[in-house]
């Protein structure tokens, strides 16, 4: 009967230290100090174009494009963006060479900053071309965060005539990685 009281006496003193708990005072001023540095990866633009639809007759040509691009237009994004890289990759399988050129425009179609980027014509070994990182900060952020259109502009070099028959294809793709402090 001794060992039955001693073991509920012991239950009972196990299952009420459950019940304790120390505290202090909490400091919600702390919050102001929370400084939050979110970095995001994306997707900006990518292009496909067969050599196919870029019939010519050997001379120089040219291919404009414009798209919208609205980044930019939320206030909050604009406001704790610190600093974006811009990653272009190029691959070509056509038998001419080419320049894309990377137009920055703002809502007046004006051009605020051109990025050019050449690409060797094929010569059938891989022709993957990986460039530099574009990287804005400071004033050049500024000019990129009043950019509201993305305008390319391809341009294909003198060279072997391309029609209905030519193979290969011009691969564009970009990427962009933010980065913001938000506090």
């Amino acid at each position: 009967m001794k060992a039955t009281f001693v073991k509920s006496i012991s239950k009972i003193l196990f299952l009420s230290s459950l019940f304790l708990s120390c505290s202090s005072d909490l400091d919600f001023d702390q919050t102001k100090d929370l400084k939050l540095q979110p970095v995001f990866v994306a997707n900006l633009a990518y292009f496909n174009v067969p050599a196919t639809q870029l019939v010519n007759d050997g001379s120089l040509a040219v291919y404009p494009d414009v798209t919208e691009f609205d980044a930019f237009k939320e206030k909050f994004f604009r406001d704790n963006l610190v600093k974006t890289e811009l990653d272009f990759e190029i691959e070509n399988t056509i038998i001419r060479a080419f320049r894309i050129d990377l137009l920055l425009l703002d809502a007046n179609d004006e051009v605020l900053e051109t990025d050019s980027y050449n690409v060797p014509a094929f010569s059938g070994t891989s022709n993957i071309i990986k460039f530099p990182t574009e990287v804005f900060e400071g004033p050049r952020l500024d000019l990129l965060k009043r950019t509201t259109k993305l305008g390319f502009l391809v341009t294909m070099a003198p060279g072997p005539p391309l029609d209905q028959n030519s193979v290969g294809n011009l691969k564009f793709k970009s990427g962009a990685t933010v980065y913001m402090v938000i506090e």
